[in-house]
């Protein structure tokens, strides 16, 4: 088909508009996806309402799809057949808009270096729940110094802190770190425990309890825990570096933090937190997102040792019903996925 359905950003704080666009041709290292679901992320809203990472408008956003390998580049076609299913990352945010590479169309334009094959037993709202999730989690690891050949076990006593357990961003680090072979103790509300308990972590706490900080403190030394890193999903920079400060061994503890960093915000010098992000190197990004993707997502969805996180919430209406989703997304959810099906 020469053209597609897409929903497009007319203008900062404006709803996204459906309408038909011309179908692109992916490059040599590119591919063109057949979309069947798309994850929605708190970043869509933000560049709806606030052309946050829009350069030009009219433009296409969105990041996360489960589809269908339509035709691929000449480069990667022996990877990516006609007919691949596949769980792939749109790089809207590093193409600041543009409309062949956003998620929020039929038929996006992604590199394969974004891209993995999925299992047969993966449906495709699944798939859409991955990409940025674990490229997320694995650019916050990247970013605070946690090699990719990390293997812990028990008796190193390693422990890791993720506050914000139950957002998908805060579901892939429990995962990831606890392949990694850290100890993990995460934050969640309490409805949350027992499932962010099946995804890996040791303990988890109620950040809503009082003195929860020194009831993680507490539990870490009657542990004997060590904790060099953290990763703050959420946005909760004081209580992390409360407790890594307590808990760390020699030298400085490390924190990861999804959320930009309020630049009034506490530094203490044995703490060191950085914002996560991809490189932004057009290189490096590559190398980092294909050994996300192409290496380590492919694997571990192989041998099933991570699952699709947190819970799928279906919204209806398909690309019609972004700006409902994001809404929803923008009032807030817990514990929850929005997909989107086409």
């Amino acid at each position: 088909m020469s053209t597609h359905l897409a929903a497009f950003l007319t203008g900062k704080g404006q709803p996204l508009e459906v309408r038909e666009k011309q179908t692109p041709k992916p490059g040599p290292d590119e591919l063109l996806i057949d979309v069947k679901s798309i994850a929605l992320n708190p970043i869509d809203w933000k560049q709806r309402n606030f052309g946050f990472a829009v350069a030009d408008y009219p433009a296409v956003v969105g990041s996360d799809v489960g589809g269908v390998v339509l035709e691929a580049g000449s480069n990667v076609s022996a990877i990516f057949k006609p007919g691949t299913r596949v769980t792939a990352f749109a790089p809207a945010f590093f193409a600041q808009g543009a409309p062949d590479y956003g998620a929020f169309q039929q038929r996006p334009i992604i590199p394969a270096v974004n891209a993995a094959p999925i299992p047969d037993y993966l449906s495709f709202n699944e798939a859409a729940t991955l990409p940025m999730a674990f490229a997320t989690a694995w650019s916050g690891w990247e970013t605070i110094g946690v090699s990719r050949t990390t293997a812990y076990s028990p008796s190193d006593k390693q422990g890791l802190l993720v506050w914000g357990g139950s957002s998908s961003v805060g579901t892939a680090v429990i995962q990831s770190a606890k392949l990694l072979g850290f100890t993990v103790y995460a934050t969640a509300s309490a409805k949350h425990h027992d499932y962010i308990k099946s995804l890996g972590a040791s303990r988890v706490f109620d950040y809503k309890e009082p003195n929860v900080e020194d009831a993680i403190v507490k539990a870490g030394k009657e542990d004997g825990l060590t904790f060099q890193y953290g990763y703050d999903a959420v946005g909760a920079t004081q209580s992390c570096q409360t407790i890594l400060k307590a808990l760390k061994g020699s030298g400085p503890a490390h924190l990861a933090s999804a959320p930009p960093l309020d630049p009034n915000g506490p530094t203490p010098e044995d703490v060191e937190t950085k914002f996560v992000a991809a490189s932004t190197d057009d290189k490096v990004r590559e190398g980092q997102f294909s050994f996300i993707f192409n290496t380590w997502l492919k694997e571990k969805l192989k041998k099933r040792e991570i699952v699709p996180s947190p819970k799928i919430q279906v919204v209806e209406g398909g690309l019609h019903g972004i700006n409902k989703g994001l809404d929803i997304l923008k009032a807030g959810v817990s514990g929850t996925k929005l997909v989107l099906e086409l």
